[in-house]
């Protein structure tokens, strides 16, 4: 059993019901990709393919015609990029950009062999569409938040999530950065970081944003 084997007999429920050959056909037309940080893994221009973390973390984001982006969610190791496969699913048109948020390693399938085996297979087919559908709960939430949610809550959320992700009480990024992520200007950013620092929540250096008070963070985003 290679690697690629190994791994989609964990990620995908439906391995089992797969023949041999077409196990086979999808471990052939698989490669394992890295990306370096910032690096673009899906620019919108084609149908790349259908992505799994095995490490690192991938970010997908909207971007507007005055070229403001938003993120929509991240993709931890285990996960599955599948609005990455637009031609795996037909009916879903939904223009995303991929980027890893830090060095990350992929297993990618490509998706024209992944659309062929699902054509076959209605139990791959029915995944891919729950995965997609899944992923458009988290589309929107954040479309919720970006209408109905004040600017500090929508940051304490954001600095919240990002603590848990890295398990760490500090935020290593740049008023800018966590812009980018809200689809806000960096001035808003800044402006409600130094009103959270002189309230006793954050301490803002030039070593990113330490939370010190988790319990009004999370105050502020209930």
């Amino acid at each position: 059993m290679n690697e690629f084997e190994k791994a989609y007999e964990t990620f995908f429920p439906f391995w089992e019901e797969l023949n041999d050959t077409d196990r086979n056909f999808l471990c052939r037309n698989s490669s394992l990709v890295h990306f370096e940080k910032a690096q673009m893994v899906h620019d919108n221009s084609g149908c790349a393919g259908l992505f799994i973390v095995k490490t690192g973390r991938l970010r997908l984001y909207m971007l507007s015609e005055d070229g403001k982006e938003i993120t929509l969610y991240r993709l931890l190791p285990g996960e599955i990029c599948m609005l990455s496969a637009s031609c795996v699913l037909e009916s879903i048109t939904f223009d995303v950009f991929v980027e890893a948020e830090i060095p990350s390693e992929c297993y990618m399938i490509a998706a024209s062999a992944f659309s062929e085996v699902s054509a076959r297979v209605p139990a791959a087919r029915i995944y891919a569409l729950e995965t997609a559908v899944g992923r458009f709960s988290d589309v929107m939430w954040i479309m919720q938040q970006v209408v109905f949610m004040s600017m500090d809550k929508r940051l304490a959320l954001f600095l919240l999530e990002d603590a848990g992700i890295n398990e760490n009480m500090t935020i290593v990024m740049t008023h800018e950065q966590i812009a980018r992520h809200l689809g806000t200007a960096r001035e808003v950013v800044s402006r409600m970081l130094k009103r959270f620092a002189g309230d006793g929540i954050v301490e803002v250096s030039r070593k990113g944003i330490k939370i010190l008070d988790m319990k009004k963070l999370r105050n502020i985003a209930q």
